[in-house]
């Protein structure tokens, strides 16, 4: 299986801190967050990791290797992080893929191995992380799941009050479902749109994804200043 970790965004919301250091990088409890992750799909026996990069590129390119670590990392840029959503990066990552079941991770989220173990264990060929929750607001990638936990609907514009809880931004794929997210994808990849939205359409097409429930370990995405302490905290407190 490979890894694609999108960390191709400037993260304004973190500035000024982002200003000279991508967000992937910054520090969390005195360990950057890329070199956490990393070293989470290194320890969890997953092959190889395609990093599609943007801002900061060369920096974040530099800082990786540094690490001098065992698994197999291939970088893809996308020359336009400015101006393109995180669909278009996906879409970067498929030649570098070769026809792989896929695990997709953004880069700007702090979790604990065990939400990545009880993914990798589940019995299902397609599933994504979710965190229960009962206050879900505008900002959250929200589902709607039937009774056996196979996601119906997903992205922002689902009603609260039909959500069961939020998608983490970790997600598992067999090879064909992959290939066939990528064909999607190679039609949506100029809007300016999550890639949420290609997920709704093959589910709509008939692919069956389930929720894995994070259940009591931490993941939590890091967009803002109060984000960023919550991690701090996370990382302090339960993962070191």
């Amino acid at each position: 299986m490979t890894a694609v970790l999108l960390a191709a965004g400037i993260s304004s919301r973190l500035r000024p801190l982002t200003d000279t250091i991508p967000k992937s990088m910054l520090p969390i409890a005195g360990k950057p967050l890329l070199h956490r992750t990393l070293g989470i799909l290194q320890a969890s026996g997953i092959n190889r990791c395609v990093v599609v990069t943007g801002y900061l590129h060369e920096m974040m390119e530099e800082f990786i290797r540094s690490l001098g670590l065992q698994l197999p990392i291939d970088f893809v840029h996308n020359p336009h992080f400015s101006t393109t959503n995180n669909n278009y990066s996906l879409w970067l990552a498929h030649d570098a893929l070769n026809a792989d079941p896929m695990l997709l991770l953004d880069a700007d989220i702090l979790f604990d191995p065990r939400v990545l173990l009880r993914l990798l264990e589940d019995p299902h060929a397609n599933a994504l992380v979710m965190r229960r929750s009962g206050a879900l607001g505008d900002e959250e990638i929200k589902l709607e799941l039937d009774a056996q936990g196979r996601v119906l609907r997903i992205g922002k514009e689902v009603e609260s009050r039909k959500a069961t809880g939020e998608s983490l931004g970790i997600e598992r794929f067999d090879a064909s479902t992959t290939q066939q997210l990528f064909d999607v994808l190679a039609r949506r990849r100029d809007r300016s749109e999550f890639y949420e939205a290609s997920f709704q359409e093959i589910i709509d097409r008939g692919a069956s994804i389930y929720a894995v429930d994070s259940g009591p370990y931490a993941c939590i995405e890091i967009d803002t200043m109060e984000d960023l302490a919550a991690a701090e905290k996370i990382a302090a407190t339960t993962l070191q």
